[in-house]
């Protein structure tokens, strides 16, 4: 008897993209929490297909218009959503527009029947003088815990994992997960769901104490390669998710064994639309 069809899609930002969790062999050059839960899935049942509509940098409004109706299309059995990271970054944002505006996506994706998962934002500590944005972010965390008890969503509330104060659990440039960070919250994922999971958090030697020299020449690498490209970015208008397509933008059936690594190899085109900038 043939295994029932059974769909995992996800939308959002690079925050479910995978961007953090490089990977050259993989779409768009990352793997990420999402296509490790999908992996698991596919290993613990037949049947499951995956697609994964996210791209870094997207605002609320952009995952509104891009990817709302391609996830409604597939008929999702679980749907997961991040959505308005970007936004809260971003100076002028209201706030009660973005909330009202993220409570009609999950509104809509309620209605699908599937299961919803949605995430809290983590307090990432980056600069002192990102600290004004604290309140956007309580903000929009209590709004998301408030959503999900009204639409009876799988809440997993990033805010609250300690094991993100390990500077080690991020990537270089201090906003997204690194490796380790994407694994744990896969695993965090599965377990919320109720799937077996073989996952185990990283054991690590306490981190090693900077010098005052260390720490700025940390700060002057990071200031250097990651804080003033993206202010001229922001003054240039531009975006680095502006030319890249969704890495999995239609429902792809996960290999039980060798996962999606596997699936590029069977089907090369998959990578056709990454950009060589980020392979």
């Amino acid at each position: 008897m043939a295994s029932a069809r059974r769909r995992f899609v996800a939308l959002g930002d690079s925050f479910t993209e995978g961007v953090g969790d490089w990977s050259p062999v993989l779409p768009n050059g990352v793997r990420g929490w999402a296509d490790r839960v999908a992996e698991r899935l596919a290993k613990t049942e037949k049947g499951w297909e995956y697609a994964n509509l996210a791209v870094r940098s997207k605002r609320l409004r952009h995952i509104v218009a891009d990817q709302l109706g391609p996830a409604l299309a597939m008929e999702p059995d679980i749907v997961t959503l991040y959505a308005g990271g970007n936004d809260i970054l971003d100076v002028g944002t209201d706030m009660d527009q973005l909330l009202a505006q993220y409570e009609d996506l999950v509104r809509q994706l309620a209605a699908t029947g599937a299961t919803l998962v949605l995430f809290t934002g983590y307090d990432v500590k980056v600069n002192p003088l990102l600290e004004p944005l604290k309140h956007r972010n309580w903000q929009y965390n209590e709004r998301v815990r408030s959503l999900a008890s009204e639409f009876d969503a799988v809440l997993v509330d990033y805010w609250c994992f300690d094991e993100y104060a390990d500077r080690r659990m991020w990537d270089s440039d201090r906003l997204h997960m690194s490796k380790a960070g994407h694994k744990f919250l896969a695993r965090m994922v599965l377990h919320h769901l109720g799937y077996p999971q073989s996952f185990k958090p990283r054991e690590w030697e306490p981190p090693a104490r900077r010098g005052a020299r260390e720490w700025i020449a940390a700060q002057r690498a990071w200031l250097n390669d990651w804080v003033v490209p993206l202010i001229g970015r922001k003054i240039r208008g531009v975006t680095l998710g502006d030319h890249l397509m969704p890495r999995w933008p239609e429902p792809v059936k996960v290999p039980r064994k060798g996962g999606l690594r596997r699936y590029v190899e069977e089907h090369p085109e998959a990578l056709d639309n990454t950009p060589d900038w980020v392979q």
